[in-house]
């Protein structure tokens, strides 16, 4: 069993953020569960592969599998926006971040062993952004209500993060 704690963080007007945090192993479906539990149902599926990237780029490469080292993730819904904050205990990417932010919207070789996790993030979340050391990952995936017309898309909004 996977030892996980939930609870609330931040208190924003529009919303509160909740926290997970879990050790560094790949037993990630309860964690998954938590997570999309907001995101209604016809979202899930994708959203979960983006997630589960996320969270297996986190344990592997950010704590190199270590399950002494923990991997946080805050979330929250503000509106039709979706966010997740994903952050480990590694030493980050650090140079390695604007190359690798450069390649990520480009459809990766099948001979790569890695890499397309990157690829996946970019075609599932609308923003992914990571923090300048390299260990903190921040997606936000827009959902509007299906009977909703018009809503702003995430570039037509100011989204001001009320997390330090």
């Amino acid at each position: 069993m996977v030892a996980m704690r939930v609870c609330p963080v931040v208190t924003v007007p529009e919303a509160t953020w909740e926290q997970v945090s879990f050790a560094s192993t790949l037993h990630l479906e309860p964690i998954l569960s938590v997570l999309l539990r907001q995101v209604p149902a016809r979202h899930r599926q994708e959203l979960q592969l983006g997630l589960q990237e996320a969270l297996v780029n986190a344990v592997k490469h950010g704590n190199c599998s270590d399950p002494s080292k923990l991997i946080t993730v805050q979330y929250t819904r503000s509106g039709a926006h979706h966010w997740w904050v994903v952050t480990d205990q590694g030493c980050g990417f650090g140079d390695c971040l604007q190359e690798t932010q450069s390649h990520a919207c480009q459809l990766p070789d099948s001979s790569w062993e890695s890499g397309r996790g990157l690829y996946i993030l970019r075609q599932v979340f609308d923003q992914v952004i990571w923090n300048e050391t390299g260990n903190q990952l921040r997606l936000c995936r827009y959902l509007p209500h299906p009977l909703v017309a018009w809503q702003p898309k995430p570039d037509q909004m100011l989204v001001r993060w009320a997390m330090s």
